[in-house]
């Protein structure tokens, strides 16, 4: 590992992430350091003169990386999925003060982009809308169109029911389309 917050690389950081899933209260602590800085500047960019701002930003989203690590997938780069956290706050934030921006292509970090940030987004908002239904509904979801399981497969791997898979598949869908045009309204 490198020196400072700053000049860790992905790979360190994923390491601390892992390590600090593991209950290492020292790289928990590590990690959450360089996220700060690294959140600063990715907030300072978009919020400009809004000191107060970045630094509620950098906190709640500190926050939201410590409380929901278990959601992080070590098979996926760390700093996507941080960005993407740090991406849904600052949309937050912008909601909450009725603020419209747009963030030039520029001021997307490189590491983002080269580490297919959008696979993470993608990742983070299926979990997000898998998390409001019923577990059987969500697993079979999961099973049957995220994870390609054929009908029979997934009941099998769920212990599940082939009706049920498809009723819950069925059920599930209907509720987050429901849902999905609710916002929109």
């Amino acid at each position: 590992m490198r020196n400072g917050p700053v000049d860790m690389t992905e790979a360190d950081l994923k390491l601390l992430m892992v390590a600090g899933m593991a209950g290492d209260g020292r790289a928990q602590s590590a990690l959450l350091s360089s996220c700060a800085v690294r959140l600063r500047a990715y907030f300072a960019r978009r919020l400009a003169g809004r000191d107060h701002d970045v630094e509620d930003l950098v906190q709640d989203t500190l926050i939201a990386i410590h409380t929901r690590r278990e959601s992080y997938d070590p098979a996926l780069p760390l700093t996507a999925w941080l960005y993407g956290i740090a991406r849904y706050k600052l949309i937050d934030h912008f909601r909450r003060n009725g603020i419209r921006a747009t963030v030039p292509i520029d001021d997307i970090p490189e590491a983002a982009i080269e580490d297919d940030g959008d696979t993470v987004l993608a990742r983070i908002d299926i979990d997000r809308m898998l998390a409001t239904l019923p577990a059987k509904q969500a697993a079979a979801i999961r099973l049957t169109r995220i994870d390609g399981f054929a009908v029979t497969e997934a009941a099998d791997r769920s212990g599940q029911s082939e009706a049920s898979i498809k009723v819950g598949v069925h059920r599930g869908l209907k509720a987050l389309s429901v849902a999905i045009k609710g916002r929109r309204l």
